[in-house]
């Protein structure tokens, strides 16, 4: 009962972000993109001996990657994801203020090192993003992959690196 309940809740927690991210999918304010695990294999397949051994082995544990983006009411989103997602269940990895943007980044740990989810939540003034990363994930592996990917807001992964 007890394995049940926990694969129960951990179940509703990804359903909570899942339906976050579908209630604004059809809505032209908002940027969405999914990349699945076949497309981070087929990359780690193509990019081979170009990516060192840590990248590579993070290319390939990673399930999935969400990112919603939105220029308009962004402080108004913002605040509705802090109430609709279910953040309670997430330790706070980061806090920060930047140029006037909110950065929070979330995760949900498997041991010391290992991350199965991250969530990274930017609002500000004039910008909305949700960034949800699925996966076997290595912080400091992160944030190399972080600083290569040209998507908005992942650009804050990057100053985990830094910490460590």
């Amino acid at each position: 009962i007890i394995v049940l309940c926990i694969a129960i809740s951990a179940q509703a927690q990804t359903d909570a972000i899942d339906r976050f991210f579908e209630s604004y999918q059809e809505n032209d304010d908002f940027t969405m993109v999914y990349v699945s695990p076949k497309m981070f294999q087929m990359f780690a397949d193509v990019a081979g001996d170009e990516l060192d051994a840590e990248l590579q082995s993070l290319v390939k544990d990673l399930k999935g990657l969400k990112v919603l983006q939105t220029e308009k009411n962004a402080p108004e989103i913002y605040k509705t994801a802090l109430s609709k997602l279910p953040t309670d269940e997430y330790e706070i990895l980061m806090t920060a203020r930047d140029n006037g943007q909110n950065v929070k980044i979330l995760t949900k740990t498997k041991g010391d090192d290992i991350i199965e989810e991250l969530l990274l939540l930017v609002g500000g003034a004039d910008e909305f993003i949700l960034v949800s990363f699925i996966g076997n994930i290595n912080l400091n592996d992160l944030a190399k992959v972080a600083s290569s990917l040209d998507i908005d807001g992942v650009k804050h992964l990057e100053k985990l690196g830094n910490d460590k």
